[in-house]
């Protein structure tokens, strides 16, 4: 599971490194017909072999740019999540005390708050932007990470080597990141895993909504655009490839977080 997942995920951060330099159209550059007009909802052909959004846009290059949005958010969500999640359980099953108290208290609050309303917010506020959907996930997806983390900890301070670091006079900074992080490091990775699969799925939610940046080309706004058009039902080559894409990409960071857990758990290997 774990290979077909990395081969998606490999397949589509290809296409968002080499999408610049393939696309045959610009994301916006409207197509026209021999007689002037639009070349509005036309079928896939060999000129447009995804053929053409209700105003003439070329969905297959709005696709393969939209690749580079979610590859973006998924892997910059993901990578903040482990950070931020990682270091807070790590601080809060070491020092424990008023310190996790503290800590715990703040993660049941923002356990709380519901992702989309709080994005959609932050766009009100702030500006439809990718970044704001990064500031969400990464402020409210961290909690889960966080404490499973701070279980590990609790059990790996105890350990013989931790309180000999601590005898031998080594300081907390030390035997935080030299001796607790890379038995948290497994359990880090999977949870950075499944969030490339929630930040990508925020990001077209958010955006299918039309609070995301609509000069953007990304697989949400497209299909928001089909939407609100009515063009799911006569123009499949419009909203079909973005929806595929995204459950593709969100069911191959499934599989590569379920493979590794495979690998880092001799437990569900026996099983």
């Amino acid at each position: 599971m774990a290979v077909a997942g990395l081969l998606i995920i490999l397949f589509y951060l290809v296409l968002a490194v080499i999408s610049p330099y393939i696309i045959p159209y610009g994301p916006y550059e409207r197509i026209y017909m021999l007689d002037g007009s639009w070349a509005s909802l036309q079928p896939p052909s060999l000129a447009h072999p995804l053929g053409t959004t209700d105003s003439g846009y070329d969905v297959l290059s709005q696709l393969l740019l939209g690749s580079r949005i979610a590859m973006f958010v998924g892997i910059l969500g993901a990578f903040m999540v482990a950070v931020i999640g990682t270091t807070v359980g790590i601080v809060a099953g070491y020092y424990g005390g008023w310190i996790d108290e503290v800590v715990m208290r703040l993660v049941d609050i923002l356990y709380g708050l519901p992702f989309i309303p709080f994005v959609i917010v932050l766009a009100t506020v702030f500006g439809a932007s990718v970044w704001n959907i990064i500031f969400g996930v990464a402020l409210l997806y961290w909690l889960s990470t966080a404490r499973v983390i701070r279980s590990e900890v609790l059990t790996v301070r105890e350990r013989p080597y931790v309180e000999a670091a601590e005898a031998a006079g080594a300081s907390d900074f030390r035997i935080m990141t030299v001796h607790i992080l890379p038995n948290v490091i497994p359990l880090s990775a999977l949870y950075a895993a499944i969030a490339v699969g929630y930040s990508i799925v925020a990001q077209a939610s958010v955006a299918f909504l039309g609070f995301g940046d609509p000069s953007v080309p990304s697989w949400g706004v497209m299909l928001q655009r089909a939407f609100v058009t009515q063009s799911f039902g006569q123009a499949w080559w419009w909203t079909i490839p973005p929806g595929l894409s995204i459950t593709l990409v969100v069911m191959g960071a499934y599989l590569v977080g379920r493979g590794y857990e495979e690998v880092v758990n001799p437990q569900l290997q026996e099983k």
